[in-house]
């Protein structure tokens, strides 16, 4: 058997077990900016919602997303179970692998809107048709030779695909389920709902950074010309510039260096550098995070000023620097690195390029929040809503949705003698 073609599938099963050990990453960065009292239901949901997921993929997802099909939807590979070790490239049930933990993710980013309030039964019915009507939809359009693909659409590694869908499915959501009690006053001001642990979030953004070479670098697809460093280095550049300008600009502007911002801006810089991260040069890369992390901390603000709670950040960190992480290629994207679509405006490409980026984030956003918005408002009104009652969100999900405590040991018993 070719050495190369080995070496290409052992890097890529590699790739996808760091794309799946993100979803570590999402539980502590969500339990971390969550409260105590929802810290296991967050655990769980996650790693039961990644179950689901795997299943839907299985059966009908990847053949949405790759099967023979047309322009906006593939029709074959349901159930997949192709066996075949041999030939060029990857050999199938890698590739099945890699896709699926991409489709984990955008799940995973989707939730974030509902966080500390949505009911189990909710996160169940929506995995599975998110999972078969919102992400093989459009990543078939740019991945799996859709019509975006047929103009050039570039989109290495998912800010659009992954990061933008979950986003506006997440933003779908928070506007259906309305904010967490106490999170707004009458007058409309803001009071902030402090995560619990900050160390949670750090090592959940800490292992995300991490999983992230994964998810670009793994993106190439194999070894043979070592070009996923090349994509490492811009991914690494990205993340940096990324956390420095979101803690500068809100360093410059509150007079304090906050952790949570300066944390959600190296989310953002990696966010911002998965579409272009193999198509432009490492001072671009620099510019694209830098941007992603000051775009952060005022899309933090823009959303809460509308009264748009958003306990995790999802729509800013995945949404709108999703945008322009995608946008930025129209920019930067070099002639020689290229493979897909024109240069960028930068280098001589004129507007085209932005332009059919433009197009995609526009078309790809609009779909994922509309289908979205659908799916969770006919939820809401057949399970009588999918929010949890008023006592059980006080109470907390750990409890009410599940009958125990994320931190068992901080809440006493009734059998419990005191001093004991």
């Amino acid at each position: 058997m070719d050495t190369i073609f080995l070496m290409n599938n052992l890097w890529i099963v590699i790739c996808t077990i760091l794309v799946l050990f993100m979803q570590g990453g999402f539980i502590l960065l969500e339990a971390g900016s969550t409260r105590m009292k929802n810290a296991g239901h967050i655990a769980g949901k996650t790693v039961f919602t990644v179950g689901i997921v795997s299943l839907v993929f299985w059966a009908v997802g990847y053949g949405l997303i790759y099967g023979k099909g047309n322009a906006l939807i593939g029709f074959s590979n349901f159930f997949y179970g192709d066996a075949t070790t041999m030939g060029e490239g990857l050999a199938g049930s890698v590739d099945f692998f890699f896709q699926l933990a991409f489709a984990a993710i955008a799940m995973t980013i989707a939730f974030g809107g509902f966080a500390e309030r949505a009911k189990l039964s909710a996160y169940v019915i929506f995995a599975i048709l998110f999972s078969v009507v919102v992400y093989p939809v459009i990543a078939h359009w740019i991945w799996g030779g859709g019509w975006l693909a047929e103009h050039g659409k570039q989109d290495f590694a998912g800010s659009t695909v992954v990061h933008l869908t979950g986003a506006m499915a997440a933003l779908a959501a928070t506007i259906i389920l309305k904010p967490r009690i106490g999170k707004y006053n009458k007058d409309g001001t803001s009071n902030d709902i402090a995560g619990h642990n900050q160390v949670f979030t750090a090592l959940g953004v800490l292992l995300l950074w991490v999983g992230w070479f994964g998810f670009n670098a793994g993106s190439t697809f194999g070894v043979a010309d070592a070009f996923f460093g090349y994509v490492a280095l811009n991914t690494q550049l990205a993340a940096g510039a990324g956390a420095v300008g979101a803690m500068l600009v809100v360093w410059a502007i509150t007079g304090k260096a906050d952790v949570p911002t300066t944390l959600n801006g190296a989310l953002a810089g990696l966010v911002a550098i998965t579409a272009s991260c193999a198509f432009v040069e490492p001072w671009a890369a620099v510019i694209i995070g830098l941007i992603g992390g000051f775009l952060v901390f005022f899309s933090m603000k823009f959303f809460d000023r509308r009264k748009i709670d958003d306990p995790i950040f999802a729509l800013s960190v995945h949404g709108t620097v999703g945008v322009w992480g995608t946008l930025s290629n129209g920019l930067f994207a070099t002639p020689e690195l290229a493979t897909v679509g024109q240069a960028g405006l930068f280098y001589g490409g004129g507007f085209e390029q932005l332009g059919v980026q433009l197009l995609g984030v526009g078309t790809c956003g609009l779909y994922a929040f509309v289908i979205a918005f659908i799916i969770l408002k006919v939820m809401d009104k057949a399970m009588g809503g999918i929010r949890v009652t008023e006592e059980e969100e006080v109470m907390g999900l750990d409890l009410s949705e599940h009958g125990g405590y994320g931190y068992p040991e901080n809440v006493s018993h009734p059998n419990t003698k005191k001093g004991a």
